[in-house]
């Protein structure tokens, strides 16, 4: 049987082709025969670059840019043609942020100014086209610290620079500046559809997992529908319940309110690559990432793969880190079986002392139930 693994990155712990190996690794112990095809995916988030690098190659262009603490980190971006894409998490991504610091005054207070100074070195290499990979950020400044990194600086009443962050964000007043793009147009590879504010927004939603508290995340939520007010009075456009606006900490709102064309990460990916050619031969597909909850569910890479594979009446599995999603709406995302790495090691402590130990476990189970 021809079977195509397609996983993205499993949280901070394997990386879309760490997690394809593992699980080939497991499938052939129990099924040699089997002939695997290996294709790791992103969806926008952590590694949306790698992959595409992987099937497409392009040219790197390294750099240090701000982190998500004001200090300097090495990113870098990819040119293919007169394209150029890079991530979010390059500059401001959760994995630099360790978890003894996810606490409410980070979540307050990290910035995306690292995201603009790669579109900027991006948009002044002569490229027509800039995509951002939009998750797996550590930031809730709604894009605040890329905007001023490309010119339009978030001021107060006295028009003084605001500190970079959110919670700063409650006394902007107006963008200074305008930005200096060089005339490309920008993308925006959303891995979620959430809006800016309220109870899916970007604080609500993903502010706890960088480390805020609840009256954290009613702050940078406030903080936030100031700033919608500041960018709608600057770009003329009102974006705050645009889906995507909510996605990396806010990134979409910034970027689709300048102008940004959103399109789906996972859907891009998918595209780049030649999933569905690959799915055409295939007799199973086999996805997953670190949690398959309902933010799956949203837009996320796995229902991209699902999709695919249901089109062509190939069946779908998912291998995760953890499972929260129940059967009937697995199935009704194209998902025939969903298996939970942890639950299958014994619990998460267990499978987190050796991620890909455990996940190659899992495979091996799951291909003696699947293999034709």
């Amino acid at each position: 049987m021809r079977v195509v693994v397609a996983p993205d990155s499993f949280g901070g712990t394997l990386s879309a082709t760490a997690a394809a190996g593992a699980i080939a690794e497991g499938w052939r112990r129990a099924v040699p025969d089997d002939e695997l095809r290996l294709l790791p995916l992103a969806d926008g988030g952590t590694g949306f670059v790698e992959v595409l690098h992987a099937a497409l190659g392009g040219e790197w262009h390294e750099l240090k840019v701000t982190g998500p603490f004001g200090d300097p980190v090495a990113a870098r971006w990819l040119r293919i043609g007169d394209t150029a894409y890079l991530e979010s998490a390059a500059a401001c991504g959760l994995h630099f942020v360790p978890r003894e610091r996810r606490v409410p005054a980070t979540a307050r207070s990290v910035t995306s100014r690292g995201v603009g100074e790669l579109v900027a070195d991006a948009a002044a290499s002569g490229v027509s086209e800039v995509v951002i990979g939009l998750g797996g950020s550590a930031t809730t400044d709604g894009g605040a610290g890329m905007l001023a990194a490309l010119g339009a600086v978030p001021v107060d009443d006295s028009g003084a620079t605001l500190p970079d962050g959110g919670s700063p964000l409650a006394a902007v007043a107006r963008l200074d500046g305008v930005l200096a793009l060089h005339g490309v147009q920008l993308v925006a590879a959303a891995d979620v559809d959430n809006p800016l504010l309220g109870e899916h927004g970007a604080a609500a939603t993903f502010g706890p997992q960088k480390g805020a508290d609840a009256d954290a995340v009613a702050e940078l939520d406030a903080a936030l529908a100031r700033f919608a007010d500041a960018l709608a009075a600057a770009a003329g456009r009102d974006v705050r319940d645009e889906p995507g606006a909510g996605a990396a900490g806010g990134l979409g709102a910034a970027l689709l309110a300048f102008g940004a064309r959103r399109v789906s990460g996972a859907g891009l990916v998918r595209e780049l690559v030649g999933l569905d050619a690959e799915l055409d031969s295939a007799g199973l597909a086999i996805t997953g990432e670190g949690s398959f909850d309902w933010q799956s569910l949203r837009g996320k890479l796995i229902t991209a793969v699902a999709g695919a594979a249901a089109e062509r009446g190939v069946p779908c599995v998912v291998l995760a880190g953890q499972v929260s999603v129940g059967r009937r709406e697995a199935a009704a995302a194209g998902v025939e079986a969903a298996y939970s790495v942890a639950e299958n090691a014994g619990g998460v402590e267990a499978s987190m002392a050796d991620p890909a130990g455990t996940l190659a476990a899992l495979a091996e189970r799951v291909a003696r139930n699947w293999s034709r």
